[in-house]
């Protein structure tokens, strides 16, 4: 009877000990124990960090709760010889083990870079250089180095056409080369077989294309004249008439607050002076839109040579198949500009 009691009271407090180890067993795996607001943290563990200097950086952010039961699990789990390079994300519900697991696996989470208007190459670079492994500056370099671009087939001006607006899914540790393989991919899918031969057709390669699309969204963000100024712009390319367009010369001073173009800008000695010389300027003045590049390609057939802003500032423009018609068209702009003294 006292040996019956006495088992009754062992499995009572094995099983008291069973539970209470069971649930600090799941504190510790299970409960979350990470400092962190609503917007995850992104913990980054460039190549040849140690497993302590990954406990730095949590430290230094004040993320654990719990450092104790954290070296613990990853002791136990053998995280200091398995650390991997990376991005990862910890959220206000993550755990001990769900992060040593993906610590240790380096199962990363992908960033998301948003490629679109970029006027300049170094702001590209910058863009790139906030959320890759490299700095911008040395990002600007490779992407200015003849050696890098024209094995892509683009030479260091024509290197933005590279890049097809969108989102793209990369990993914070994936090489540059490997990043611009990417890029090639995404561009060749844009550039199919159709939209070649309608390049082709109107003599035109696909980094032309590029480059047209980018001075006929420098010149309007209304859609729906697009191809009426593309057109434009054919037609002066078919008779060697300067394109003369303004965009071209706020790029060539990269001074975008510009909002009058006089003769003072006209006179800069530079490639993308479209005023002084004839033909598309050697690369783009922005990462071509695609959507725009397709308006090039549909670009409107007609006899026009000349547009003009309207003078009522809404965007659209006058178009006008004569020099003289032309003229009339600018001096109301010009009126206009002077009435709102714009320089």
């Amino acid at each position: 009877m006292v040996s019956n009691k006495k088992f009754k009271i062992f499995i009572l407090v094995f099983s008291l000990l069973a539970a209470m180890f069971s649930y600090y067993a799941w504190q510790i795996f299970k409960t979350p124990n990470f400092e962190v607001e609503k917007k995850p943290f992104a913990l980054l563990i460039p190549k040849g960090s140690t497993y302590e200097s990954v406990l730095d950086t949590l430290e230094k952010h004040k993320l654990i709760r719990d450092e104790l039961s954290f070296r613990f699990l990853a002791k136990v789990f053998n995280y200091p010889a398995r650390v991997k390079p990376g991005r990862y994300l910890i959220y206000e519900t993550t755990g001990n083990w769900e992060l040593i697991r993906k610590l240790r696996n380096g199962s990363q989470d992908a960033l998301k870079i948003t490629i679109s208007n970029i006027r300049l190459k170094e702001d590209l670079a910058g863009k790139l250089g906030r959320q890759l492994a490299y700095d911008s500056a040395t990002i600007y370099h490779l992407l200015d180095s003849s050696t890098i671009v024209e094995p892509l087939g683009f030479t260091k001006e024509t290197i933005p056409c590279l890049f097809i607006p969108d989102t793209y899914e990369v990993y914070w540790t994936t090489t540059f080369d490997d990043f611009l393989v990417k890029m090639k991919k995404s561009y060749d899918r844009f550039w199919t077989e159709k939209r070649i031969q309608e390049a082709k057709a109107l003599g035109l390669t696909p980094t032309e294309v590029g480059i047209l699309a980018s001075i006929v969204y420098g010149e309007s963000k209304e859609s729906s004249e697009q191809a009426r100024i593309a057109g434009v712009y054919w037609n002066r390319l078919q008779v060697n008439m300067p394109l003369q367009a303004d965009p071209t010369i706020v790029f060539a001073w990269k001074d975008f607050t510009i909002k009058r173009v006089t003769g003072r800008y006209t006179a800069i000695n530079s490639p993308f002076n479209t005023y002084r010389l004839s033909g598309l300027p050697p690369g783009p003045i922005s990462i071509p839109n695609p959507k725009v590049m397709d308006k090039v390609l549909q670009l409107e057939k007609h006899d026009y040579l000349y547009f003009c802003a309207k003078e009522d500032f809404s965007g659209f423009h006058n178009f006008a198949v004569s020099y003289p018609e032309h003229l009339q068209n600018a001096a109301k702009y010009q009126k206009a500009l002077d009435e709102y003294q714009i320089k």
